[in-house]
């Protein structure tokens, strides 16, 4: 996989990374393994995040070792040409310094004891906690290597720390690089989403079979034609009863005339993920149930994106659009207000969560639902019960993701079953109002209905 490398970003990441260590410490951050799809077939390798973020290397079997000070070791498949005529090019530890702009580097067979001379005499070791099989017995076999040595002199560090403490928060904020990057994978995915739409309209008044996987094949094509390397996740592409299945999988599901489609699909562009769902008729009109369900989600997350900007806490998105989700549900006469009452005594016994049981946001980066904490630490927060949640600072990324979900019910007028709707959007919070950086394909009623005509 080929992503260009930012050697002086990545050089002040692990610089920022280094000072936040303390003083004589060292971190290890392992890249993801290779992993067996089955028999002698590799699923396709796709780095570590957190070891991608400090250095941008791709190569699968390294390992980066930073210390206090910043000085940072590549350990690194060595070169092997029999090997890369079968698997590609290897940089090897020769090359590693000049190109990826590190100070030093040695082969993977060299891992344990280039470990273990950089551990001994320090007082801290850093790695990322419950994130790699075995690297807690690695780190531990390491350490048991620098005591033995402790009649020679050596000294063995005392204190391990969990070095996604550090990157998750580093990561949290997004800098400019990051945020073109994620720019451009939303406005692939957007146009994705387009070219699905279309084929199904398009498809329908053609009187064609269609098929879930036909529009799949359509995000596929645009993800790749524009550069993407891989789909952020498993495409959820639903068509019909189907949409109410949160993590439903595009799959053999006929796209009927009638139906709601709902596609929640992003590409991932040199390592960073977009998120996008949009909901719309198979046939390019909405019914009267679907326009009214539609419109009440869709007021629901300008609510929520009204409520994301600097300094709101960030569960203030999702209340708002419980606000609105709860009082439309009431006044279509999904919830029963004899039953549940006014929509604040609703809100109170969560009656909307057999139609709206997930959460509107969660952070997006180089993970689709990427690292970071979402409980606040201030002492506002900390002396609340619950905690409350983390402020919103600029440069966070997050996505604004409401929907309703209404399964066949004797409670639930006929004409409303089975209808699913997510409208999901990525958004970057700003000081004013966030910049929604996925509006490249529309979500308002008559936008979609002129697209799909």
């Amino acid at each position: 996989m080929h992503i260009p490398i930012n050697t002086p970003l990545h050089a002040q990441r692990r610089a920022a990374f280094a000072s936040n260590m303390g003083p004589n410490a060292l971190a290890i951050i392992p890249t993801a393994p290779e992993r067996m799809r089955n028999r002698d077939a590799d699923f396709p390798h796709r780095f570590d995040s957190y070891f991608f973020y400090l250095c941008g290397f791709t190569e699968p079997g390294a390992t980066l070792l930073i210390d206090s000070s910043g000085h940072t070791t590549l350990v690194c498949l060595p070169k092997d040409l029999e090997r890369e005529t079968w698997d590609g090019f290897r940089l090897g530890p020769d090359a590693a310094p000049s190109a990826l702009g590190i100070d030093a580097a040695a082969a993977t067979n060299a891992l344990d004891a280039t470990v273990v001379k950089l551990l001994g005499n320090k007082d801290a070791v850093w790695w990322p906690f419950a994130t790699h099989e075995q690297l807690n017995t690695n780190v531990e076999r390491w350490l048991g290597s620098v005591r033995a040595q402790a009649r020679a002199g050596m000294t063995c560090p005392t204190t391990q720390r969990d070095a996604c403490l550090l990157l998750d928060e580093m990561r949290l904020i997004k800098d400019a690089t990051e945020l073109a990057t994620m720019r451009r994978a939303a406005s692939i995915s957007a146009n994705a989403h387009i070219r699905a739409m279309q084929r199904s309209a398009r498809d329908l008044r053609d009187h064609l079979d269609l098929r879930e996987y036909h529009l799949e094949a359509e995000l596929l094509h645009e993800f790749r034609q524009h550069g993407s390397q891989f789909p952020a996740y498993t495409s959820i592409v639903a068509a019909g009863a189907n949409a109410c299945v949160l993590h439903y999988r595009a799959d053999t599901g006929a796209v009927k005339d009638g139906d709601l489609v709902l596609i929640d699909a992003g590409c991932e562009l040199d390592g960073y993920a977009s998120d996008i769902t949009r909901t719309f008729p198979a046939n390019g009109r909405f019914t009267a149930p679907q326009r009214d369900v539609y419109a009440l989600v869709l007021a629901s997350q300008v609510a929520a994106i009204n409520a994301t900007r600097t300094g709101a806490r960030f569960n203030k998105p999702h209340e708002a659009a419980v606000q609105v989700l709860t009082q439309g549900l009431l006044d279509l006469g999904i919830l029963n207000k004899q039953q549940v009452g006014n929509v604040d005594e609703a809100i109170a016994i969560k009656a909307y969560t057999p139609f709206y049981m997930h959460r509107t946001s969660h952070w997006l980066g180089l993970d689709v639902h990427d690292c970071g904490r979402y409980a606040g630490t201030d002492l506002q927060a900390q002396q609340h019960t619950p905690p409350l949640t983390r402020h919103l600072q600029e440069g966070m990324v997050l996505t604004i993701e409401p929907g309703l979900y209404i399964r066949p019910s004797d409670a639930v007028p006929a004409h409303f079953h089975n209808i699913g709707i997510r409208i999901e959007d990525d958004a970057v919070v700003s000081a004013g109002e966030c910049e929604l950086i996925s509006r490249g394909v529309p979500v308002a009623i008559d936008d979609i209905e002129a697209l799909m005509a």
